[in-house]
């Protein structure tokens, strides 16, 4: 019982992580300082792209699933076994990842915007005028 709630718990965050990738961008116009963790999410999606490194949630999800009982992910890894196919037709898989692409450079591009407009609006102190001098009611 314990190894399925790991591969689980694993497959809940590594959906959590690619939605963050894709979506990541856009909490930084809100909150610019997430850009920062939002690059290092989008570079580490890049060396996962080249296969070089396998992910560590898929490794941790694989581990639980066979120490459960169950089946391992398809070859390809978590993004072959629970999106390519399910979210998108198998051979749509380039004009997804272009989308996603396309749909980070957007986030990124608003984050510069929206950084550029703060830096250039002027500074509230926070406090409000008070009633002009000599004012009567």
């Amino acid at each position: 019982m314990i190894y399925q709630l790991v591969w689980q718990a694993t497959m809940a965050s590594h959906f959590l992580v690619i939605a963050y990738i894709g979506l990541g961008g856009f909490l930084a116009w809100r909150w610019p300082r997430l850009i920062w963790p939002h690059l290092a999410a989008c570079a580490w999606a890049l060396v996962q792209l080249t296969g070089l490194v396998e992910c560590p949630l898929t490794a941790l999800e694989n581990w639980g699933r066979r120490a459960a009982g169950e089946r391992g992910l398809a070859p390809g890894g978590f993004i072959d076994t629970y999106i390519t196919g399910v979210v998108y037709p198998r051979e749509y898989l380039t004009q997804a990842r272009a989308g996603v692409v396309v749909l980070i450079l957007l986030s990124w591009a608003g984050v510069a915007v929206v950084t550029r407009r703060r830096r250039s609006s002027p500074r509230t102190t926070g406090t409000s005028p008070g009633p002009a001098a000599g004012a009567s009611r």
